[in-house]
């Protein structure tokens, strides 16, 4: 069975106090969804403000959640490494997006369908994806070696990928939803500004490119 689910990595949130976080460990992914507790909602949300505002020694630290979010508001682009998580449990494989990959680039995967671009999924590690006929392999990593690793690839039919995509929108929608409640009681006074620069900075619901039909991924 393939389980896709679309994931940010975490961020070191030891000493954070500006709002309630889930205590995760850091730079670990966390899958984004409508399901989520409010607690992993805030671990998302400081994920986000620790990659877009970062930390500088020139600055003084957020007195107060309002003025964190601010700075992010402020900023060109609110952002965080992560993607789409691909989990076999057949093959007991699990293919996270890399270091680097932006959590925005998740639509990327739309160019399989489109046009045969295939996906880049960030370095260290570096997952492998590799485009024969109508399937697409991927492995966890070795995406920079002249070959294919030797272990058993993950194969996912490029007619599936619609779905696929349209499933992880949904997870993002039912994310932003929470995101929404989350900032009318944390930051009311930015809590409309945050959502709609969340839904436009990380393309949550933008409509997806074409008109496809596709079902659920099946992985031999």
């Amino acid at each position: 069975m393939l389980i896709v689910d679309i994931v940010l990595e975490t961020a070191d949130t030891t000493g954070f106090t500006l709002w309630p976080v889930a205590g995760l460990p850091p730079y670990r992914p966390l899958a984004l969804s409508g399901r989520m507790t409010p607690d992993e909602v805030g671990s998302a949300m400081a994920a986000l403000a620790r990659h877009t505002v970062g930390a500088s020694d020139d600055d003084p630290p957020a007195p107060d959640a309002a003025a964190l979010v601010r700075r992010m508001l402020a900023e060109e682009e609110i952002s965080v490494d992560g993607g789409l998580r691909f989990r076999h449990t057949g093959l007991d494989v699990t293919v996270n997006p890399g270091c680097c990959c932006g959590l925005r680039d998740w639509r990327d995967w739309s160019g399989l369908v489109t046009d045969g671009e295939v996906p880049w999924l960030g370095h260290d590690p570096t997952p492998r994806v590799e485009l024969a006929e109508a399937t697409v392999r991927l492995w966890p990593d070795g995406g920079f070696a002249a070959e294919p690793p030797p272990t058993r690839p993950v194969r996912i039919p490029v007619a599936d990928l619609p779905g696929i995509l349209r499933s992880v929108q949904d997870d993002l929608r039912g994310f932003l939803g929470l995101v929404e409640r989350w900032a009318a009681r944390r930051v009311p006074d930015q809590a409309r500004e945050l959502t709609d620069r969340l839904d436009a900075d990380l393309a949550v619901t933008a409509p997806l490119p074409g008109r496809h039909t596709g079902g659920l991924a099946q992985v031999v």
